[in-house]
């Protein structure tokens, strides 16, 4: 059978678009900041998390390629608790990740392409972008965008590490020891829960994976098997992982012991990202860099502004206050544009107020990210284990062993922040 005609090509694509999700303020901004500030001394952690979270990033797609709907519908028939925890952190959460995600692409377009404006216009037209490619090109014209910009970062990634490694850096940076002892301080560990907040994304991509599976599947008019739609999720989250070590990789051999410490305002931490590459590499590499940086949280805005529209459409539409999908196709893609228009609006004013602080909008928007992954975690656990989950669909010994570990993981790291924050 040829590629072209295999049901596991109607299943890629999914696992590209939650990758380009991933690279965004996660890698590029925290993963960066952990190897100017620390070296290597959190590449252990970063990989820790990656592995521990990685069972709740796939029971998405499994469950939607397991039952042919999303995870939103499962937590739906799970109970309205269910329902209403997921709604809960959605709601309070959606303005904020989407306004972090915006306010960097914002900053790093300004500077690739000399536009002297306010960040709120800058990320009010990067929404506009985002909102054309929506409109006009559906589905398909984001997973078509997507895979070559995944693709195209990938290529500028890999050289910008391998040109840091030609550059003769300080290879001290290369040794955890170095920044161990500087990590472990209170501002170093708030750091930290910053860091594994998003690192190498938050768990709310779970949900957005179902949706954007069976998004896939009537594109294709192929429902993916459970073995190709976890094939596909596996590629996706091995490339981010890979590109979050890179980043780590590039702050600490570029950055370490520069003494340089990133501006609070999005152009400004932009500029100086860029700078200090290409004072590093060579003034010839200024556009790599900076290309690759914008390719990066381009894609990371654009999948967001795509998922969570989704969200609430699925929300609503799960809810029983409005018609199915089915009988009203109409209205189905009218919600998606009314939510897509709502979340616009709603990161523009957060931008509007705090895009000049935007380090502590991350740091902020982060952080509640890893407070709420214990509550994700254990939801989709026991959607994942339960019976609305068909028995030979449901995750082996060996992956429900992972996740319990991760999600024990993730509440000690809550609890430890809750008691550094009281005491």
């Amino acid at each position: 059978m040829k590629f072209e005609n295999h049901p596991l090509r109607a299943a890629i694509g999914p696992g590209l678009l939650m990758a380009g999700a991933a690279v965004g303020v996660s890698h590029l901004v925290q993963a960066t900041r952990a190897g100017a500030e620390y070296g290597v001394a959190l590449l252990a952690l970063v990989m820790v998390a990656c592995v521990l979270k990685w069972p709740f990033i796939e029971f998405g797609p499994r469950y939607a390629a397991a039952t042919g709907e999303s995870m939103i519908r499962g937590y739906q028939k799970m109970g309205r608790y269910a329902l209403g925890l997921f709604s809960l952190i959605t709601i309070t959460t959606m303005f904020f990740i989407q306004a972090s995600v915006t306010v960097v692409t914002a900053g790093l377009a300004g500077l690739v392409f000399g536009l002297d404006l306010s960040v709120t216009m800058l990320s009010f037209l990067v929404l506009v972008g985002c909102i054309i490619v929506l409109t006009v090109g559906h589905y398909r014209g984001l997973d078509l965008i997507m895979k070559m910009i995944m693709s195209a970062l990938a290529v500028s990634t890999l050289a910008a590490v391998a040109l840091a490694f030609g550059a003769e850096p300080d290879w001290q940076a290369l040794n955890p020891a170095i920044g161990w002892e500087q990590a472990w301080t209170a501002a170093g560990f708030a750091f930290i829960l910053a860091l594994l907040g998003w690192m190498p994304i938050p768990l709310d991509v779970a949900a957005w994976h179902s949706l954007w599976t069976l998004e896939r599947a009537k594109q294709t008019g192929q429902a993916p098997s459970v073995r190709h739609a976890v094939f596909d999720v596996r590629f996706g989250y091995l490339a981010a992982t890979l590109l979050a070590v890179l980043f780590l990789l590039l702050g600490a051999l570029v950055m370490y012991g520069s003494g340089e410490s990133f501006p609070t305002s999005a152009a400004g931490f932009s500029a100086r990202l860029v700078e200090l590459y290409a004072a590093s590499l060579g003034e010839w590499s200024r556009p790599l860099i900076a290309v690759a940086a914008l390719t990066t949280m381009f894609s990371t805005t654009l999948a967001v502004t795509d998922a969570y529209p989704r969200v609430v459409r699925a929300l609503i539409e799960v809810s029983g206050v409005a018609d199915d999908k089915d009988e009203a196709p109409n209205l189905h893609r009218g919600r998606y544009v009314s939510a897509l228009l709502l979340v616009t609006i709603g990161a523009l004013i957060i931008i509007n107020f705090f895009g000049d602080h935007f380090t502590v909008l991350i740091d902020f928007t982060t952080t509640v990210s890893f407070l709420a992954a214990p509550v994700l975690a254990w939801l989709s656990l026991k959607l994942l284990t339960g019976p609305l989950t068909p028995l030979e669909h449901q995750p082996g010994p060996g992956m429900r062993a992972l996740a319990w570990t991760g999600f024990f993981f993730l509440v000690l790291f809550c609890l430890i922040w809750i008691g550094w924050r009281v005491f």
